[in-house]
């Protein structure tokens, strides 16, 4: 049966949670370390929009390099290996992000850490389905609010290392360090998933029209989320006086909204059901990105973002529970193929929005996130 778990827990289930929970930290913390300090890195670099959004496609292409081979990889040799390499290979690339002198090396090493995002994101989510098959009952959205209360820290704390002057090679070692003793140090409180034989697990699963729906649901709120991950301290800094220290509040508004809506989105979604959760998220979500760009006073702004970041709380997290519940692929092939199509959106968004913003504005090109936004509820409808 497709829903049989095929982890073992050799320790207490809520450590195991928590130790699951700490990855999802360590994802959210380093990915918000590096996108908080963008601003930094657009100024030492001279960059204008487009040549920004060029230079963040490094991550999207890292991914796609690694994803047709990601979801074989955590079969192949298990999602506690991979996560944990991983984790620390995500970690030593941040502080070299900062040695890397030019657009072009730049960009090779975002390359890299896209890839070891991705591979992060993966096995962690497989991670989760399987404890929650474990659990009995839906817990999906707690192990992302634990993704979002890294955003949040990681933006609040690259407000405060731009604020006192701190290089971008301090910032992000002393990060480095921090995340990647903290994954080996809960290595051992991971599930042991099943391993197969490389003659055993297919390289490539074509997906049914179900799970394409889903991962075409989170492609479209991941696009928004990476968007507003990696420009919304940008479209911030452009209403704020020079070197103001408050840059990041959006981006830490936007990831605390989001942790809280996440913390009670296992309730939320018993309590109303997903259609609905689906549709309200969209429309919130939208009308929140709409608010900060229609009226362009900093306190509105940071407003309208954290509604983004509660509209979008629930809707990964119950697209990744839905995959794990499929009753035509094994859910962790369900699981890596809705990642799969998701996390594209996440890396694609912001060079998108920096093209678009060359072409036009910042302003005008964050209008695409709000029409995605609305997607989720026209989506949401046909679920």
């Amino acid at each position: 049966s497709v829903n049989t778990p095929s982890a073992a827990l050799p320790v207490p289930l809520p450590t195991s949670r928590f130790a699951i929970s700490a990855y999802f930290f360590i994802l959210g913390t380093v990915f918000a370390t590096w996108a908080a300090r963008i601003p930094t890195v657009k100024a030492q670099l001279q960059l204008s929009d487009g040549e920004l959004g060029t230079l963040l496609l490094g991550m999207p292409i890292g991914s796609l390099m690694v994803l047709p081979l990601a979801g074989w990889v955590t079969a192949r040799f298990g999602s506690r290996t991979i996560l944990t390499i991983a984790g620390v290979l995500y970690s030593a690339i941040l502080p070299a992000l900062a040695l890397l002198p030019g657009v072009w090396t730049l960009g090779l090493g975002l390359m890299l850490f896209g890839a070891a995002g991705d591979l992060i994101n993966i096995a962690a989510n497989d991670q989760a389905v399987e404890l929650e098959k474990l659990h009995g009952s839906s817990i999906m959205s707690s192990f992302h609010a634990l993704f979002s209360v890294g955003g949040m820290v990681g933006a609040a704390l690259g407000g405060l290392m731009y604020k006192q002057d701190v290089s971008l090679l301090a910032h992000f070692a002393g990060v480095a360090v921090f995340t990647a003793l903290m994954g080996v140090g809960f290595y051992r409180f991971l599930l042991t998933t099943a391993r197969h034989e490389s003659g055993h697990t297919p390289v490539f699963v074509r997906p049914d029209r179900a799970i394409l729906g889903l991962g075409l649901i989170g492609f479209c709120v991941m696009l928004g989320e990476g968007s507003m991950a990696d420009w919304s301290s940008v479209y911030l800094a452009g209403l704020l006086p020079h070197d103001s220290p408050f840059t990041t509040a959006g981006y830490t508004a936007f990831s605390l909204a989001m942790a809280s809506g996440r913390f009670g989105g296992d309730w939320i979604v018993n309590r109303f059901g997903s259609r609905k959760i689906l549709i309200a998220s969209g429309l919130l979500s939208g009308f929140g990105l709409l608010l900060a760009l229609a009226v362009q006073q900093p306190i509105v702004v940071v407003l309208g973002f954290a509604c983004v970041g509660l509209g979008f709380a629930t809707v990964v997290p119950l697209v990744y529970s839905a995959a794990g519940q499929s009753g035509v692929m094994s859910p962790g092939m369900a699981i890596a193929a809705v990642s799969t199509v998701s996390y594209l959106g996440f890396l694609a968004g912001p060079p998108l929005i920096g093209w678009l913003s060359e072409a036009f504005s910042l302003r005008w090109a964050l209008l695409w996130v709000v029409a995605l936004s609305f997607m989720i509820s026209i989506l949401g409808r046909r679920k």
